[in-house]
């Protein structure tokens, strides 16, 4: 008996978790995600919190929390992320914003390295953490050089193919722009690497500005792979 209820325990939490992955969520959220009462989402996730599995926001909302990320970074991608460091500070040095490098992880992208300008306000987005495949510049990129059903237009997709980078601008979140180039192996993408910021920074047309920049240093990471 005792090992069916820890199992259940544990088959709860999980639920949790998987609740938080398409973003932060309330108590109310929680329930109606895992259908499970308020009361046994809140003794979870306060659990979780002391674990460090789960976090909050400043809204006191419910997210993914470090320990996660620690976790994921260290079993995913270090290779790419040990390369792509390098590369990261110095795409951040030139260009003033965020960097990021992603991955496709199923039907959504894994962050699996990122790197944030000292001062001024930044896009954080950390390491180990699951974005949408259906925004953003990196999930265009991701999706591009890919097989399979796609969130975004054949003809648009074949533009990003075309140019070798992809932006958005406020498509992933209010305010923010990115730009994103292929990491490609044998013709297939395996990594994306990014930069993102306030659009204000950025302007509305931020390939134009950084395209060719962002696209250097996805085949600064290629041949560093390579070699």
């Amino acid at each position: 008996m005792e090992k069916a209820n820890t199992v259940g325990t544990l088959v709860k939490a999980g639920a949790i978790l998987d609740a938080l992955e398409v973003g932060p969520q309330d108590l109310n959220d929680l329930s109606v995600l895992t259908g499970q009462p308020r009361a046994t989402c809140h003794r979870l996730a306060s659990a979780l919190v002391g674990l460090r599995w789960v976090d909050k926001d400043d809204s006191g909302r419910y997210t993914i929390g470090p320990r996660l990320h620690e976790l994921s970074a260290a079993s995913s991608g270090d290779r790419l992320r040990t390369v792509a460091l390098p590369t990261l500070r110095r795409l951040r040095d030139d260009t003033g914003e965020s960097a990021q490098i992603y991955r496709r992880k199923g039907n959504r992208r894994l962050c699996v390295a990122s790197v944030e300008p000292a001062t001024g306000l930044r896009d954080t987005v950390p390491e180990g953490a699951v974005l949408t495949m259906s925004a953003g510049s990196a999930a265009q990129v991701l999706a591009a050089w890919s097989d399979g059903p796609s969130a975004f237009d054949a003809k648009a997709l074949n533009a990003v193919r075309n140019r070798g980078w992809a932006d958005s601008v406020a498509e992933r979140e209010s305010g923010v722009a990115s730009v994103s180039a292929p990491v490609l192996s044998g013709g297939r993408v395996i990594a994306a690497v990014s930069i993102s910021g306030p659009i204000d920074r950025l302007t509305k047309r931020p390939g134009q500005r950084f395209g060719t920049r962002v696209r250097a240093a996805a085949a600064e990471v290629e041949r560093e792979l390579d070699a």
